[in-house]
């Protein structure tokens, strides 16, 4: 079974509809592990049916390694991003872990995607769940 970890943070809207998105397509041939940067996204995520969830920097950490997938808005990349919510443990974790990474390009952070087109959330999810369906792995 495919582990996809979510991550999000401030209100996890992003994450929410992610994780909603995926269980809506593969239902449970995949498990979304919820990861919040704080207690609000990882619960607005888990009321989207993640199978498991978790909060904080440790959190993300060790649950990086452990996953086949990584998917979330571009700025769980970036240190200090999402208001100071991402540390840069976190987002060195998240760089460095061996599992695939599916990174929405939302501006928040005030950082461009040069040749990027800019598509509203409901179409770039719908772009990950192509992939991961491209990936031949559920």
């Amino acid at each position: 079974m495919l582990k996809i970890a979510v991550i999000d943070g401030q209100g996890g809207g992003i994450g929410s509809l992610v994780v909603k998105r995926l269980k809506e397509e593969f239902s449970d041939r995949v498990e979304v592990i919820a990861l919040g940067t704080n207690a609000a996204a990882t619960t607005s995520m888990m009321k989207s049916r993640a199978n498991k969830g978790a909060t904080g920097e440790n959190a993300i950490i060790w649950n990086s390694d452990k996953v086949d997938m990584i998917v979330g808005p571009l700025s769980i990349a970036f240190p200090n991003a999402m208001l100071g919510e991402v540390t840069g443990r976190m987002a060195t974790a998240i760089v460095s872990s061996p599992a695939r990474k599916l990174l929405l390009p939302l501006n928040q952070e005030g950082i461009e995607i040069a040749g990027g087109d800019k598509e509203p959330l409901p179409h770039l999810i719908e772009h990950v769940i192509s992939q991961i369906k491209e990936s031949g792995h559920v």
